[in-house]
């Protein structure tokens, strides 16, 4: 097989991909608000039909929430690695609409000063990203008639939205979607123009409680002074987490399984091209504000957080209302890593919470609980070299396995569930504005990612 004419093909078919594209990104697939669900069932829709037409074995499959879209490829050649593919066609809300630039559902080409870009919701998360597989294959079958290896595709149409039936969904199909690796393509290179595979995704845990004061809301006249005052204390115990001084979580027992980074992987960490000034500047900070004696990368990669997502409680509207609030709210969130326990981690906070509590002031939790382990991925495997070379040949620069600062829970659905190891490889930028208005999708990291991944295709039938 000839991967030039592969490649060739590729070059001379990215004005029609970029069509491609464009025509899914119109497709208003906001997973979380039920009034899109008619355009969730259509997206799902255009990415059966568009496989069909690579000659894929796809369909949507119905679930309580949105469908799921499954399709199978060259399952008769049993000698041929197998590899399932997942991304998710779902998108974020556009809100607030007035900070677009453009309609966030009119997608279009711009030029910007690192090149052309695609301007639009899920341009980057992740229907950019899902369609870079997608184009690989269709230029290995215009060229060959076949595809390189076995392929699973699975697309989610939840995964903005906490994916409330991917769990089910795969343990009922569970055999359908094994295959020899699973392949994810959500996520983004450590810097631009540096192509990498996550070797590292931090898990997540998630909560929420009230401090509950006063029966009632008071006059602050007649209460102010004497009354316990629910935001004034949930204040102070937010305050609390943290260590000013060295930046470190101080709930008791936080770090317990938090590994250190290996000196061979800080020193490619160290070597791969992440500019901190810029990944700062992106974000409109002058400096890290984490743990004072941990680097940016070690701090968004390999240690833990416990971030405060929410606060709010009293009177909120236009003007001044002079109360005391009855209730106070708060919900939190935790990046975990190594071997951290998210369930004990929970009981870990929630007792630093109610250690701090004075009287008249009770603590009401939130039992809608979440949370998942971080995930470690098996570099030694032959996929993760033949993946790297491929990255690398496309680039011109060698490939590099990363952290994530994320969560991404299919990583560990796919290992817990299917007994699957995951590579995740994606071409998305620090500045891609993903989950915020004007979300882009650099061209050229749509043009090389299909590139990319016609490279690691082949690669992976050698390895």
């Amino acid at each position: 097989m000839s991967l030039n004419e592969v490649l060739d093909r590729i070059d001379a078919d990215v004005n029609a991909a970029t069509d491609r594209l464009l025509d899914l990104l119109r497709i208003q697939s906001v997973s979380t608000d039920p009034a899109y669900k008619a355009e969730c069932e259509k997206a799902a829709d255009w990415l059966v039909a568009d496989l069909k037409s690579i000659g894929i074995d796809a369909e949507k499959r119905v679930t309580p929430g949105h469908p799921m879209v499954v399709g199978h490829v060259g399952q008769e050649n049993k000698d041929a690695p197998h590899v399932l593919f997942y991304g998710h066609y779902d998108v974020q809300p556009v809100d607030p609409l007035n900070l677009w630039k453009t309609p966030p559902f009119e997608p279009q080409l711009e030029e910007t000063e690192n090149g052309t870009v695609i301007r639009g919701r899920g341009a980057s998360d992740d229907k950019g990203q899902l369609m870079t597989f997608v184009e690989a294959c269709r230029a290995w079958q215009a060229i060959h008639g076949s595809l390189p290896c076995r392929i699973t595709f699975f697309f989610e149409g939840e995964e903005e939205s906490g994916s409330p039936s991917l769990v089910p969904f795969m343990k009922e199909h569970a055999e359908e979607l094994k295959a020899d690796i699973a392949l994810i393509c959500d996520t983004s290179m450590v810097s631009r123009g540096v192509p990498s595979i996550a070797s590292q995704l931090r898990g997540m845990l998630k909560d929420e409680f009230t401090l509950v004061g006063p029966r009632i809301d008071l006059h602050s006249g007649h209460y102010g002074g004497p009354g316990l005052n629910p935001l004034r204390e949930i204040s102070r115990i937010v305050a609390s987490f943290y260590d000013e001084e060295t930046g470190k979580i101080a709930v008791e027992g936080f770090y317990e399984g938090v590994k250190e980074v290996p000196e061979d992987q800080m020193r490619q960490w160290e070597g791969c091209g992440f500019d901190a000034d810029d990944y700062l500047g992106n974000a409109g900070y002058t400096q890290a504000h984490g743990e004072k004696d941990r680097s940016i990368l070690e701090q968004q990669w390999a240690r833990p957080t416990l971030e405060v997502n929410g606060l709010w409680g009293g009177y909120n509207g236009a003007g001044s209302k002079t109360v005391i609030p009855s209730e106070a709210h708060c919900k939190i969130t935790c990046r975990l890593v190594g071997d951290m326990d998210p369930d004990a981690l929970r009981l870990k906070i929630r007792k630093h919470i109610e250690d701090r509590l004075k009287p008249d002031c009770k603590v009401v939790w939130d039992n809608d609980l979440e949370g998942s382990r971080a995930s470690v991925m098996d570099i030694t495997r032959p996929e993760f070299t033949a993946a790297r070379g491929a990255l690398s040949d496309e680039w011109e620069r060698e490939a590099v396995f990363c952290g994530m600062g994320g969560s991404i829970p299919i990583a560990g659905f796919f290992k817990s569930i299917l007994g699957m190891e995951s590579m995740l490889i994606g071409f998305a930028n620090e500045d891609d504005a993903i989950h915020s208005p004007n979300e882009k999708y650099d061209l050229k990291s749509f043009h090389k990612g299909i590139r990319s991944w016609a490279r690691v295709l082949e690669a992976l039938t050698q390895s």
